[in-house]
C-alpha cells in the first residue's frame, strides 16, 4: 500500500462488500487498518448474505455503495457526469473507455463508466490513492475513476478475475496502475509477462493470522502410549462448487493405504455437495468424510 501523509486515506474498491467467501480480504484491510492505516471502503454491489464476518464486523472503515444499476439511481450518475464535465482529466478518461467500448461494446461497460462518474464525483479530498480487489469489472470501474481524479491506483488479482477478461485489457490496466500484486506464484509469471514493468507485479501470498484461533486440544493416545486414538483430521473450508477442485481430493484421499488412521472434514454449503457426498460412497471413503 502506498505511504500516507498525514490526514491522507486510501480507498479500497470491492465488487460487493461484505462477503463471506471474502475473509482473506477482511483480514487483509483489519490488519491495514492495525497497522495505522486509514481506510475508506467503496463496494459496487449491496451485500447479499445475511449472515457477516466477524472480522468485518472489527473493520472500522466507512462503507459506500456505488449503484449497483444505474437507473436505481439516475440522480447519483447525472451528478457525477455533470461534475466530470469541469474536469481537465474527462478528455482521457473518455478515450481509454471509447477503445475499450469498441473492444468490449457491451451494456455492462456502460455501467462501469457511469459507476466511475459517481464515484470520482463523490471520493473525498482526503483520498490520496484507490486500490481495487479484482482485475475485471472492479479495476475497470477504478481506472476510470483514477482517470477523472488524477488519482493513482494498484489492484490485487486473484482468481477468474485475471482469466476471464482479455490479454489486452490485462496490459493496459497493468501499465494504468502504480502497481500490483497477485496471491500465487503462476499468477505473478502471468502478469509479469504481460506488463511492460514486470516489477510492478508483487506476488503476496494470503496467509492466516493463526492468533484468531484458539490452540488445539493436546491429543488423546492409547493406552501403550504409540498410537493416537483419533484420527488425523484433514480440514476443508469452502464452497463446494466445481472450480474448489473437492472431487480431485476425494480422489486423492481414496488413494491413500487403507491402513491410515484420517477423516476428513468438510464446512461448507454449495450446489455440489450431494454429488461429493455420492462421490465419497462410491470411493468407500464416506465412513471418514463429514460434511
Amino acid at each position: 500500500m502506498v505511504p500516507q501523509a498525514a490526514g491522507e486515506r486510501v480507498a479500497i474498491v470491492l465488487k460487493g462488500y461484505p462477503r463471506l467467501s471474502e475473509t482473506f480480504i477482511a483480514q487483509e484491510i483489519l490488519g491495514l487498518e492495525n497497522r495505522g492505516l486509514k481506510l475508506e471502503i467503496w463496494s459496487l454491489r449491496h451485500p447479499t448474505e445475511r449472515i457477516m464476518h466477524p472480522m468485518n464486523r472489527q473493520i472500522r472503515a466507512p462503507v459506500t455503495y456505488l449503484p449497483e444499476y444505474l437507473y436505481q439511481e439516475p440522480l447519483r450518475v447525472m451528478k457525477g457526469a455533470a461534475a466530470a464535465l469541469r474536469r481537465p482529466q474527462l478528455r482521457e478518461c473518455l478515450r481509454a473507455f471509447w477503445r475499450d467500448l469498441r473492444r468490449d461494446p457491451s451494456a455492462n461497460r456502460m455501467r462501469r463508466l457511469g459507476q466511475a462518474l459517481v464515484m470520482a464525483r463523490e471520493l473525498p479530498s482526503d483520498i490520496a490513492h484507490i486500490h481495487v480487489h479484482y482485475l475485471h469489472t472492479p479495476a475497470s470501474v477504478v481506472r476510470y475513476a483514477a482517470l477523472l481524479t488524477g488519482r493513482t491506483w494498484s489492484f490485487s488479482a486473484h482468481a477468474k478475475d485475471i482469466w476471464t477478461i482479455p490479454e489486452w485489457e490485462k496490459r493496459e490496466k497493468l501499465d494504468a496502475c502504480a502497481w500490483a500484486a497477485t496471491c500465487t506464484a503462476f499468477n505473478a509469471e502471468h502478469l509479469r509477462k504481460l506488463a511492460s514493468s514486470p516489477a510492478r507485479v508483487d506476488l503476496v501470498y494470503h496467509g492466516i493470522d493463526t492468533a484468531r484461533f484458539a490452540a488445539p486440544a493436546e491429543r488423546r493416545r492409547e493406552a501403550n502410549g504409540d498410537d493416537l486414538a483419533e484420527p488425523v483430521t484433514l480440514l476443508t473450508v469452502g464452497r463446494a462448487v466445481d472450480k474448489k477442485g473437492l472431487d480431485d481430493l476425494l480422489h486423492a484421499l481414496a488413494r491413500l493405504p487403507s491402513d491410515l488412521h484420517w477423516r476428513l472434514l468438510h464446512i461448507g454449503d454449495g450446489p455440489l455437495l450431494p454429488k461429493l457426498v455420492a462421490q465419497a460412497r462410491a470411493l468407500n471413503i464416506a465412513h471418514r468424510v463429514q460434511w
